[in-house]
């Protein structure tokens, strides 16, 4: 056989749907299994994911399974229903919410004579069509190869003729499916190089942003809980926001003014999902490993859905996965303060009952990201914990140490400046200044 083309990110690496793909969506309840979320939350979660990618819903349902098999995942009598469900609604395209076996994909596409994608297919086809900076799209392109060196038999075609139904393809010889993989394994090898360069390039842009005097505030959350709207509101940015799963995936900063703060850094996130497939966890957690040199954690939840507290433990979760929280329910190193989004999509006796919770808390701030409600609380919460530590320092100062008197009136909250007489180099400045020790290490090494 010839030789396979040389591999891209502007390849279709899945070859998986395409936009306006009429389909199905199964959400497999599997017996014994334990969940974060309800089966028909799961379900909502599902068709929001393809919805995401532009893809038609004709029809959606849980589907019970009692006994997983091996080769099918679903019963023989469950696949031959979810065969009249495609012919009856004309569906091209099957999504299963959930992990498929490479033999468990093939065999249902051949069964059914459609395509058939799993949960982590369809996240990986989201997170390809959104990834904007380079960085995204290395880490994107390397969660593709990833889940693709298993399903070569089925996903790579290019040197064949497409045959059957919809999605239903034969597969490459063996020589061809060997020099695929030697081709993806070469690729990923190049891909995490320079994902490790970024690494280190992220890493000294870290460390600048310590030495530097404004403190950074990450917000992090459930994938729609209103992150990018929040973030919009508050810096004035513009932000892709919609109301879609994943709306967003790179991270964006942008600073912003605080009561007692003058410059603060606010970061933008990805945002975070149950069941994420563990390619996406691996290549974004360079990404998410932002957050840990936050100052304070903003948790934006949205309050208004009925699995807000399953999100809330997800995201619980992957904080702890990066060490922001210890385990076994230890505390977190950072400060998190909880902001509940979406207050206005509250009926008036829940959003009565949540006040109470909201009110008997010091970290948690009920917010409006589109109205505007309780951002004025939330700016005065952010600058409290983030002066909270600050402290009364006394510096004495020549006159003529122009670089370090401008440090402190700009970086911190001076009290006194006074003239403290004569000293050895001329004039001198007395200065009772508040603090905090991020700003006092700092301006003692100036």
């Amino acid at each position: 056989m010839g030789r396979g083309r040389q591999l891209s990110f502007d390849d279709d690496l899945l070859g998986e749907v395409s936009r306006g793909a009429r389909a199905l969506v199964i959400c497999p309840d599997i017996r014994g299994k334990s969940y974060d979320l309800d089966a028909e939350s799961r379900l909502r979660e599902a068709e929001g994911l393809a919805l995401a990618i532009g893809i038609e819903i004709v029809d959606s349902f849980v589907l019970p399974v009692r006994e997983v098999r091996p080769n099918l995942l679903f019963g023989a009598g469950q696949v031959e229903n979810i065969r009249i469900a495609c012919e009856q609604n004309d569906a091209e395209l099957i999504v299963v919410d959930g992990a498929l076996s490479p033999i468990q994909q093939r065999n249902l596409e051949e069964k059914l004579s459609r395509k058939v994608i799993d949960r982590t297919g369809l996240i990986l086809e989201i997170f390809g069509e959104r990834a904007a900076t380079a960085e995204g799209r290395l880490q994107v392109e390397l969660a593709h190869l990833d889940y693709q060196q298993s399903r070569l038999v089925r996903s790579w075609t290019h040197l064949e003729r497409q045959r059957g139904g919809f999605g239903f393809l034969g597969g490459p010889g063996e020589t061809q499916i060997e020099a695929d993989r030697r081709m993806i394994r070469q690729r990923m090898g190049r891909l995490r190089k320079e994902l490790e360069q970024v690494r280190k390039t992220r890493g000294l842009h870290r460390e600048r942003r310590e030495r530097a005097p404004w403190p950074v505030i990450a917000l992090v959350g459930y994938t729609n809980a209103g992150k990018s709207t929040l973030f919009n509101r508050l810096t004035g940015a513009e932000v892709m926001a919609e109301d879609l799963l994943f709306a967003t995936l790179d991270p964006t900063m942008r600073a912003i003014s605080l009561p007692g703060v003058e410059k603060a850094i606010l970061s933008d996130t990805v945002g975070f999902i149950s069941d994420l497939p563990t390619q996406l966890v691996a290549a974004f957690r360079a990404t998410l490993e932002e957050v840990t040199a936050a100052d304070v954690i903003c948790h934006v939840r949205d309050i208004s859905n009925p699995s807000a507290e399953a999100q809330k433990a997800q995201v619980l979760g992957v904080l702890t996965e990066l060490g922001v929280i210890g385990d076994e329910g230890g505390g977190s190193s950072i400060p998190i303060l909880e902001v509940w989004n979406k207050w206005d999509l509250l009926d008036e006796d829940r959003a009565e009952e949540l006040s109470y919770n909201a009110a008997s808390s010091d970290d948690i701030v009920p917010v409006s990201a589109i109205s505007g409600e309780g951002i004025d609380e939330l700016l005065e919460k952010l600058g409290e914990m983030l002066t909270v530590k600050a402290s009364i320092h006394e510096f004495e100062l020549s006159a003529s140490d122009g670089r370090r008197i401008a440090w402190l009136h700009a970086h911190g909250e001076v009290l006194v400046e006074e003239d403290a007489g004569e000293g050895k180099a001329g004039p001198q400045r007395r200065f009772i200044v508040r603090l905090n020790p991020k700003e006092l290490g700092q301006f003692e090494t100036l």
